[in-house]
């Protein structure tokens, strides 16, 4: 038996890449797969180091959680802060937003970020927002845009520099960023918040194998689309359309980083390529980290999460005022 699972471990090693794509300056990307199976074969026999999606809160950061930011029809919505203790100057805000195909998920599945970016001496921030089934689109992203204004207009409280402030989101939670990112001043930004208005405008935005493009043959046909969005295409294409940030990239978008797998299974790699090349054709600045031989949620793999952060200490270094 042991003889075995050294055969199988010597063959997935032998059809595993010594390194992907590169994306700019930096590490490359970490050995990726040929294909799904043998990643699945690399997790069962130990060979892909998992992060720790639960980790300890040290004792020099602290929490403020379950703080009430929108009141619904549905439920109230809450939002945590992480930072530092004894934060003497106002520091750049990092929100992020949990994934789940808009039907599930919780603001703490992204505690490896908060931590590690609170720890960086950023101040982070988390945000629950309605799911499909209690509300259809936009109310999701009227949340997280709701979600934007309160921090921003209540960060003064909390040390928050509301004027360098990014967005990180992922899958699902990578879409909702991108459509507040891109939607400024547009038909969501409604006003409807329970808080004391402020620009859900960001200086940043990161987005983690989130759907660009929902017009596209595969997406009007995935269960997940017309649930979020409560009604198949042909009765409504214009629908899918509005609901798609392609569709409203401008010249004067956020800074925007984007993270991808070749082997994502659920979003396919052309949704970000089109948004890469669509912000290329309007010249926002941009970077695009398509990464062979990785899944959806690669991020959830020691090699990727190292690589990811330290791309995105970059991206952050440059688009928002330096932490002290």
């Amino acid at each position: 038996m042991k003889n075995r699972i050294f055969i199988v471990s010597v063959m997935v090693l032998m059809v595993c890449s010594c390194g992907g794509e590169s994306a700019g300056k930096g590490p490359k990307p970490p050995r990726n797969y040929l294909n799904n199976t043998f990643l699945k074969w690399a997790l069962m026999l130990g060979l892909v180091e998992l992060v720790d999606t639960k980790p300890d809160i040290p004792e020099h950061i602290e929490v403020f959680g379950d703080i009430g930011f929108k009141e619904t029809e549905e439920r109230m919505l809450f939002l945590d802060i992480y930072r530092k203790k004894n934060i003497l100057v106002p520091a750049p805000l990092i929100i992020f937003i949990h994934g789940g195909s808009w039907t599930k998920g919780d603001k703490m599945d992204y505690l490896i970020y908060l931590l590690s970016y609170a720890e960086k001496g950023y101040i982070t921030a988390s945000l629950s927002y309605r799911f499909a089934q209690e509300a259809k689109f936009p109310a999701a992203l009227e949340d997280v845009i709701c979600g934007v204004e309160w921090l921003k207009a209540n960060g003064a409280e909390y040390g928050i520099d509301s004027s360098n402030v990014a967005l990180v989101g992922g899958s699902a939670g990578g879409h909702l960023a991108l459509m507040t990112a891109y939607t400024i001043g547009g038909p969501y930004d409604s006003g409807n918040c329970n808080s004391d208005h402020a620009s859900p405008r960001v200086n940043a935005v990161v987005n983690f194998y989130g759907p660009t493009d929902l017009t596209t043959e595969y997406a009007i046909s995935r269960d997940e689309t017309k649930y979020f969005l409560g009604i198949e295409y042909k009765n409504d294409p214009d629908r899918f359309l509005m609901a798609s940030p392609v569709h409203f990239v401008t010249s004067d978008d956020p800074p925007t980083m984007t993270f991808i797998g070749t082997l994502d299974e659920l979003v396919p790699v052309y949704q970000t390529d089109v948004l890469n090349e669509t912000l290329t054709a309007a010249d926002v600045p941009h970077n695009y980290h398509r990464l062979k031989g990785w899944p959806h949620t690669m991020d959830a793999a020691v090699a990727v999460n190292e690589y990811a952060q330290y791309h995105m200490d970059e991206f952050f270094t440059e688009h928002l005022r330096k932490v002290k």
